[in-house]
């Protein structure tokens, strides 16, 4: 029912009203003058952003375009590489003593600019090998940043041109199999999950309760009953 209510009640809505070619449809998102958009855009094709009405963009790259996805995936890794290995360099170099010190900007930063700024003062050997190391690190990073930023470009105008080209059974395999029935059965899988949780929870508790037998608690029982019976007629509290 909640993702009926979130979700899935607006798509059969969308439905009704405009049927299953409702899936191909990209609404472009304007913002009035001097208002900010209200709607997070699903694609960006060249400046222009656009909704999709039924079917997001991550459906189609999913069903359509995963050898592409796979590809932007290991490019966003390699970037991510770039940029931790950029960051441990600057690190390393940029303490107190630090050969990069003298490259930071006014905000204390490192940049490309600061950097090259920099190496056309630098005298000391040492000083100039860090800059140039850290130079390169940069432009590295730089490179993957475009890499991946064109990936993406790329696979956006491959998923806007697909929009237009679905079926109508492409349409009902991307909303019900794909959208309806893959996040359901995620759903349910999670409560069955749940549930069994509790009950596990539950079972170990009660083991934990009830470890001990019944005759033996009494015995116990039984034993310091005499103990505090002892006590009290040494306390004269019992004749």
């Amino acid at each position: 029912m909640d993702y009926w209510e979130a979700v899935m009640q607006d798509d059969v809505y969308v439905l009704t009203q405009d049927g299953w070619a409702a899936g191909k449809q990209l609404r472009e998102l304007v913002a009035k003058k001097g208002e900010k958009l209200k709607e997070t855009p699903d694609l960006i094709i060249n400046k222009a952003k656009y909704k999709a009405e039924l079917i997001p963009p991550a459906l189609l790259i999913k069903r359509y375009f995963q050898t592409e996805q796979t590809a932007l995936e290991q490019l966003q890794a390699e970037l991510d590489g770039a940029t931790q290995a950029l960051e441990s360099f600057i690190e390393e170099h940029n303490g107190e003593e630090g050969l990069l010190v003298d490259a930071q900007t006014d905000a204390g930063k490192i940049s490309k600019a600061s950097v090259s700024v920099r190496l056309k003062l630098a005298i000391d050997k040492g000083e100039i090998k860090v800059l140039s190391q850290c130079k390169q690190w940069i432009e590295s990073e730089a490179k993957a940043k475009k890499v991946v930023k064109d990936a993406q470009e790329k696979l956006d105008k491959q998923v806007f041109a697909k929009y237009p080209a679905l079926t109508e059974e492409d349409c009902k395999k991307l909303v019900v199999d794909d959208k309806w029935f893959t996040l359901l059965e995620s759903n349910i899988q999670a409560e069955i999950e749940r549930v069994t949780q509790q009950l596990a929870n539950r079972v170990k508790t009660l083991e934990e309760r009830y470890a001990d037998p019944l005759p033996q608690i009494t015995e116990e029982v039984s034993a310091l009953s005499v103990k505090v019976n002892e006590h009290l007629q040494r306390m004269g509290l019992v004749w």
